[in-house]
């Protein structure tokens, strides 16, 4: 059995020498990918308005930036885990360009320059991911799927407020049992009362101190929470994310589908001002939108006849309805209703199930975002918007290397290994099948007479 001992560590080491992890070589082409781009240029232009001359240096905004990316290819939620995760990886340190006598930057220097960085700066870089998936051929922009879903906020239910008091969810619960008769009531008498009154999670009437911008919804697992809503725009022809906002998570699918449809605009307005990703891209912008029936409404498409956006909505049974004085709202209904139920809109519905719910479980899932820990939409949709443009850089380096995570590469020794197994079997197998097998052939008298 061996056993760990005590030994002195040596005093020079070559870094050659130095064990990598499985993700290296995906780190590497990562970085190979982003420097061929100009990757680095590019957020340092944007963000020098926002750095100083003097003082001491600062963070530099390549570095910052492919720490969020880190956060999605790593699964890490918290600005704090991809700190320790750099501080402790040699693949990540190399990744940054640090040294291993270098130290990395901590978890407060990560939010400092969130802060100070504005939205805006975020929003370009998440632009200029989207026009490098253009420049690789991974982005068509013509049919877009949107959907939505709840992240977790930063807030604990208990801690919520009255709107007009300020009092405390347990405070007023008291005063209601002290008006009921009860001079002194338990736990239990608050939990009684409060069990069967009704509207008792109202947003209008209540609110977290510390991030208003949450909001009392039920989660996908059936909790009431406090929340926000991310909602993705999807090309359907790659997968790839083109817009994503991040909205009150008690605002309906039909009021929050318009913001995301103007920013998932601007942002191809944005790729087309690139020269070599707009002629890949061709002047197609987004023509259709694929929608879950959560989104249908006479609203809604109205907001696309006028942007000229051809909708395919599910629509739910809502039984005859009366379109008298209503000539506009029945012909984009009918309309509507003749796109899905052919057989383009049946194969576009199943193909936003599949592409825009698989973004989501990347994102928020694997990725690690599905509970934040940042509070106000601004900060929440900074991380975000970087987060996202992980998952579409993700998408070009499974078209380079076969994978689009670091952890994709751990089991390609074995698959190789499985590949090499199976060829040699085939080989085999057909050399057997070509070998001509020897004929039988008559036994000689004297052949016969010598057998036993």
């Amino acid at each position: 059995m061996g056993k760990r001992d005590e030994r002195q560590r040596g005093m020079w080491i070559a870094t050659a020498t130095l064990a990598r992890s499985p993700g290296h070589p995906f780190y590497q082409a990562l970085n190979r990918m982003l420097s061929k781009h100009g990757f680095d240029a590019f957020v340092q232009e944007r963000c020098r308005a926002f750095y100083s001359e003097i003082g001491r240096p600062s963070l530099a905004p390549a570095v910052y930036f492919r720490m969020l990316l880190i956060g999605y290819f790593e699964g890490i939620d918290s600005e704090r885990g991809i700190a320790w995760r750099v501080a402790d990886s040699m693949t990540l340190r190399e990744f940054l360009g640090y040294e291993l006598s270098e130290g990395t930057p901590d978890h407060s220097t990560i939010s400092r320059n969130r802060r100070l960085l504005s939205l805006e700066v975020h929003q370009e870089v998440f632009g200029w991911i989207v026009a490098l998936l253009a420049k690789e051929g991974l982005l068509k922009g013509k049919t877009l799927g949107i959907d939505a879903t709840t992240l977790e906020a930063n807030a604990a239910m208990r801690s919520i407020v009255r709107r007009e008091t300020g009092e405390s969810y347990r405070e007023f619960l008291a005063q209601l049992a002290e008006a009921s008769g009860i001079e002194t009531p338990t736990r239990d008498d608050l939990a009684r009362m409060d069990k069967k009154r009704k509207g008792k999670g109202s947003n209008d009437d209540w609110t977290h101190p510390h991030d208003p911008d949450a909001r009392i919804t039920k989660m996908k697992d059936g909790r009431t929470h406090l929340a926000h809503k991310a909602e993705h725009a999807v090309d359907l022809e790659t997968g790839a994310v083109v817009g994503v906002t991040v909205q009150p998570a008690d605002r309906g699918d039909t009021q929050s589908v318009e913001e995301t449809i103007e920013e998932t605009l601007e942002t191809l307005a944005v790729v087309l001002t690139d020269e070599e990703a707009a002629r890949a891209l061709g002047d197609s912008l987004m023509e259709e939108a694929v929608l879950d029936r959560g989104y249908h409404s006479s609203a809604v498409l109205k907001t696309a006849a006028k942007l000229g956006i051809r909708p395919y909505i599910s629509e739910p049974n809502r039984g005859r309805r009366n379109w008298k004085d209503k000539p506009e709202q029945r012909g984009l209904t009918y309309a509507n209703r003749r796109r899905i139920r052919g057989e383009r809109g049946k194969r576009l519905a199943r193909l936003r199930a599949e592409k825009v719910e698989r973004s989501n479980a990347h994102c928020y899932e694997t990725g690690g975002m599905r509970r934040t820990h940042l509070r106000g939409h601004a900060n929440i949709l900074k991380r975000l918007l970087v987060h996202v443009g992980g998952f579409d850089l993700g998408l070009v380096m499974r078209a380079l290397l076969g994978v689009g995570t670091p952890r994709g590469l751990q089991g390609v020794r074995q698959l190789v290994f499985m590949a090499r197994s199976l060829l040699w079997t085939l080989i085999r197998s057909a050399g057997n099948v070509l070998t001509p097998k020897p004929k039988p052939r008559l036994l000689r008298r004297s052949e016969v007479g010598a057998c036993p």
